[in-house]
């Protein structure tokens, strides 16, 4: 990819964020609802309702609120949570790096169960195993994030309570951590039982985002594999007395490689979408629970904030997978 394309879609970001947040802001206060009237106790005056919806700017017309906002957004300010009472910067900010946490180990163990299969099935071509692996891959692929972790939930935390089933760190484990990358910093300070305890936290609800993951990279990396092995370089390097396990190691592999990181891309930002439900069904401390919350109570500004994130997180992630395809093929490096 040239600089001029990469430039090209830099400045395309800033429109982008700008027709998202102008859709999600007329959106909420399109639909019926009334925050306020989430938070204000009971036998509350007229008057202390009217003073409360000045203070969240929610008397002023819908134009002048948007106005307000962007400005506020342009410099760095998404505004006070209305549930919370709290900056949205700083919410979105201490529960952004659980998620990111979670769905960088859950596509790791995706990447790797679905390579894993993709090479087995290769190699297990034409026989009865691949047609075990096929089946067994689409009942993979036929169940959704939230209703395996729904299963992995009864089986894993009721019937076998063998791992933890909620929240993200033990609560008896004091740990004064300096940033919210929580494992991150502890595999850097070496703290290996706070790191084992937060992986263990995190291996069901991952498992759950993974194993759909997983199951489509093997189908489109098998597929690759299997067209990759059929040309002719693939052919050649078999005549010359190069064992197919080699083959498929050093020729076939990195060609099917990158049209499969190419779709798997876009199947990330689907993952990070389907954080949301399983955050909340493992009620892990991550931005996708805090969006549940968000809507439940009606909180505008947070609300905004969040999906401000996730949009620059899936424009972010698309950048980078158009990159890295660029990087592994050299005919969009070189024309």
């Amino acid at each position: 990819m040239r600089w001029s394309a990469i430039l090209k879609r830099l400045a395309l970001i800033p429109p982008t964020l700008l027709g998202v947040g102008a859709i999600v802001f007329v959106l909420l206060r399109v639909v019926p609802g009334d925050p306020i009237a989430m938070m204000i106790p009971p036998g509350a005056s007229p008057a202390d309702i009217a003073r409360l919806r000045a203070l969240y700017g929610l008397d002023q017309p819908l134009l002048s609120q948007f106005i307000t906002w962007l400005g506020q957004v342009a410099s760095g300010d998404f505004g006070r949570s209305i549930s919370l009472r709290r900056q949205v910067f700083e919410l979105v900010g201490a529960r952004l790096p659980a998620t990111l946490e979670l769905a960088a180990l859950s596509v790791i163990m995706a990447l790797v169960m679905g390579g894993a299969v993709a090479l087995v099935g290769s190699l297990t071509r034409g026989t009865r195993a691949e047609w075990l692996l096929d089946t067994a891959n689409g009942f993979f692929l036929a169940i959704p994030d939230f209703l395996w972790a729904l299963i992995l939930l009864l089986g894993f935390g009721v019937l076998l309570p063998l791992l933890p089933i909620s929240g993200r760190l033990d609560p008896q484990l004091a740990v004064a951590f300096r940033t919210h990358f929580y494992l991150i910093e502890s595999l850097l300070t070496l703290r290996l039982d706070v790191a084992a305890d937060l992986l263990r936290h995190m291996l069901l609800p991952s498992l759950a985002l993974a194993l759909p993951f997983a199951a489509l990279v093997a189908r489109l990396l098998k597929a690759q594999l299997a067209e990759a092995e059929d040309q002719d370089y693939a052919q050649i390097a078999r005549t010359r007395g190069f064992s197919r396990t080699t083959i498929l190691q050093r020729e076939v592999f990195p060609n099917a490689l990158i049209p499969t990181v190419a779709l798997s891309g876009v199947q990330v930002t689907l993952l990070l979408g389907g954080t949301v439900l399983v955050e909340r069904i493992f009620s892990y401390e991550g931005i996708g629970n805090m969006a549940i919350d968000a809507v439940i109570n009606r909180d505008f500004p947070l609300i905004q904030g969040l999906i401000l994130t996730f949009a620059v997180l899936f424009i972010a992630l698309n950048l980078a997978v158009d990159l890295l395809v660029a990087l592994l093929d050299p005919r969009l490096r070189h024309g």
